[in-house]
């Protein structure tokens, strides 16, 4: 069964593992659906989260395979409701005058904010889990969705 899974990956931050990291995915055929690393409170060190689709079988080789990498320091699983993970998006959406005050309350609604208005336009910023981001767009979709740009997931482990 294809199941959705969260990886947090520690590595160290230096040039290559970034590449490292995704040509280990790229030589096996596993696709990723987002990627998303930064630096973390110790700057020797980057967290990598990465989310993807696949079988359970799958993800056990991934996991045993980011381990084995010298630059890997630790790969933890992040299991909903253990873990946090978020998402930032950015959606340009095309605003009629009729359509302007509806795409204000929805925003509202979602807890999101207009970062910039023009007149045929607004671009929506919004942050939260998956469900969220997905649940937002498919609302303003009929209104002519011009352009979106997603972080990609960012979590870490509750507790």
């Amino acid at each position: 069964m294809i199941r959705r899974c969260v990886l947090s990956t520690l590595v160290e931050n230096h040039a290559g593992v970034l590449s490292r990291i995704t040509g280990l995915f790229t030589r096996r055929g596993y696709n990723i659906d987002s990627l998303s690393v930064g630096v973390t409170e110790n700057p020797d060190l980057s967290r990598m989260t990465i989310a993807l689709h696949a079988d359970e079988q799958t993800i056990e080789q991934i996991k045993k395979q980011l381990d084995k990498q010298v630059d890997v320091i630790e790969v933890t699983e992040l299991e909903a409701g253990q873990s946090v993970t978020r998402e930032h998006v950015l959606i340009k959406v095309k605003a009629t005058p009729e359509d302007r005050m509806s795409l204000i309350s929805i925003t509202n609604i979602f807890r999101a904010n207009i970062v910039d208005v023009s007149s045929e336009s607004l671009m929506v910023e919004l942050t939260g889990d998956s469900s969220k981001t997905e649940a937002f767009i498919e609302i303003v979709k009929p209104f002519g969705i011009l352009q979106v740009v997603r972080s990609g997931l960012t979590g870490l482990k509750r507790g």
